[in-house]
């Protein structure tokens, strides 16, 4: 599959299976918890330094995953939508984007129809064959344990500027001092 990392000015990603390893703790009255890796995180604070914009789409409605998306300051959640084609078209729609200028991270067969669309598809380590096959990368790290990271990183360094957002980021802590 042609790509060209070069475009792409947004990233989306499934949760489930990508930002989590995809285990669901359940406790009384129905208490969820899910276990997300902080190197994910970072891989957040990557794309904010290189000026990518960022959207999670979730399949599974769930409170933990909407508390780590508060926590990180990401506004564009999907969270419950099995379907997700719409909300990748309204969010093409919102941001003015063509296909070729989004990067789909996901894991799993409800994935396949956006990754398809999506003009650099990526797949984490975990995912199902079938959803690797459509991937023109595949994570070395599996959910849950920083291949949302690794794909961030894969994805600037495709595009020439992970070195500057390092920079970027280095820079901005040294100034908090």
């Amino acid at each position: 599959m042609n790509y060209d990392a070069s475009k792409v000015k947004m990233v989306i990603s499934d949760v489930d299976g990508v930002m989590t390893d995809g285990s669901i703790y359940k406790g009384k009255d129905g208490l969820e918890l899910k276990k997300f890796n902080v190197s994910d995180g970072a891989g957040v604070a990557f794309l904010r330094a290189a000026g990518l914009e960022l959207a999670l789409i979730s399949g599974r409605k769930s409170e933990a995953t909407a508390e780590r998306a508060k926590e990180l300051k990401i506004e564009n959640l999907y969270n419950g939508t099995l379907n997700k084609i719409p909300p990748y078209e309204a969010l093409k729609q919102q941001y003015n984007l063509t296909d070729d200028q989004i990067a789909y991270i996901g894991d799993d067969i409800i994935d396949i129809p956006v990754m398809e669309l999506a003009g650099v598809p990526i797949a984490t380590d975990n995912a199902v064959p079938a959803t690797k096959e459509v991937a023109v990368y595949v994570t070395q790290n599996g959910g849950g344990y920083g291949a949302f990271r690794e794909a961030v990183e894969w994805l600037l360094t495709e595009q020439g500027r992970l070195t500057e957002v390092i920079d970027l980021l280095r820079e901005k802590v040294q100034n908090q001092k």
